[in-house]
Formats: structure tokens, C-alpha cells, sequence
């Protein structure tokens, strides 16, 4: 495949995920005018990052909701940092269902609580999953 082929895919499949909510287009441009010659992995480095501490965070939260009685400040102190984590990468859709984990927190619903971290989980995998293929592309690309 020729690099002006691939370049266009690369530039198709960042759009859909932003087309499709997955990321925030105006955070991700911001992350990425900040890649330069000098590191031109950068965004790839910093979801690198985001995965390696939320993937702790998530842990964190579910044994947070096993314990008995669940600690709801607790919950929403480690939804706080996973969200604004979330928030600095453009995880569109990932913030959302944290925004919803918070309102059950707050209500202190244990039910919606453990129902909507299964959503936030499938959606920090599917971006995970979609975020792994476009750099993959990209590095195809470079």
C-alpha cells in the first residue's frame, strides 16, 4: 500500500473515532499539536500511560464495590482521577459512563454503581481496541 493510501486511512479512522463519540476531537487535536519532531510518538506514549494507571484505577474502583460496607467517597475520590485521566486523552465515551458512575456513587447505588463500571470498563476496552489499531496505522504509515 502506497503512504498516501495509508496516510488517508489513518486520517479516516481518526475520524470516525471522533464521528462515532469515542474521543473528543477538540482534547485529542490539543494532545496531539503537542508531538513534535523531537517526539513524535508522544500521543501514543501518553494513551500508553492513560491504560497502564487506568487499568490500576478500575482495579481499584472494583474492589472498592466489593467491600462491605462500600466506601462510596472512596469510589468517587478514585472515579474522580480515572475521569479527569480519561478526560486528558479525549475518552469521549469513557467520560460519559463516568458520568453516570457518578451519579449512581452519589446515591450511593450499589447496584447501578456495579452495573455502570461494567459499561465504563467496555468502553475504556473498545478505546483501547480502536486506539491500538489507528496507532498501529499511523506507525504503518510514518
Amino acid at each position: 500500500m502506497d503512504r498516501n493510501h495509508l496516510l488517508r486511512q489513518v486520517a479516516y479512522m481518526k475520524n470516525s473515532l471522533f464521528d462515532q463519540g469515542y474521543l473528543d476531537r477538540e482534547q485529542f487535536t490539543q494532545l496531539e499539536e503537542l508531538q513534535d519532531d523531537a517526539n513524535p510518538n508522544f500521543v501514543e506514549e501518553i494513551v500508553t500511560l492513560y491504560y497502564n494507571d487506568s487499568a490500576r484505577l478500575i482495579q481499584n474502583m472494583e474492589q472498592t464495590l466489593v467491600n462491605r460496607p462500600i466506601d462510596f467517597v472512596r469510589l468517587e475520590e478514585i472515579l474522580h482521577q480515572f475521569k479527569g485521566s480519561s478526560s486528558s486523552i479525549g475518552a469521549k465515551k469513557v467520560n460519559d459512563a463516568c458520568t453516570q458512575l457518578r451519579e449512581y456513587c452519589s446515591a450511593e447505588n450499589t447496584e447501578g454503581c456495579s452495573r455502570t463500571l461494567q459499561l465504563v470498563k467496555q468502553e475504556h476496552a473498545v478505546l483501547r481496541t480502536r486506539l491500538e489499531t489507528y496507532f498501529q496505522m499511523v506507525r504503518e504509515a510514518g
